[in-house]
């Protein structure tokens, strides 16, 4: 008999009621090309960034997504895992979205996003 092992906050379920949600998914696919700023994400997705931000709270909450600050920017990225089931369930996620179209159009349009962070005004230096 195959024995699941749960992931830190509780049961597989918690895996799979997190996936179930179409805003998490498609940050999920934004994020599959590598890090990404919420800017990005919220540009590219046309969605509001408390929004966008609640569902990454959320995927960071069931471990599929790893955050790092830069000043008052945030920058989120796929996780890695050590779990056997999340592997396989991310394995099989990246593996349906470059093969769908409405995932490959969305990715395509975060390349065409600039990011806020490169629109900032250089910090003035003390000579």
């Amino acid at each position: 008999m195959y024995s699941m092992r749960t992931h830190r906050n509780g049961e597989a379920a918690f895996l799979f009621k997190t996936l179930a949600d179409p805003t998490r998914l498609r940050l999920l696919n934004l994020l599959a090309c590598g890090e990404t700023c919420v800017c990005e994400l919220t540009d590219t997705l046309r969605v509001v960034q408390p929004k966008v931000s609640r569902h990454l709270a959320h995927l960071k909450r069931a471990g599929l997504v790893e955050v790092r600050r830069d000043g008052k920017w945030m920058h989120y990225r796929w996780a890695k895992h050590g779990d056997l089931l999340i592997r396989h369930v991310l394995t099989g996620l990246r593996e349906w979205m470059a093969k769908d179209d409405r995932m490959n159009g969305e990715r395509r349009r975060r390349n065409k996003v600039c990011c806020r962070i490169s629109r900032r005004k250089p910090k003035r230096t003390k000579n």
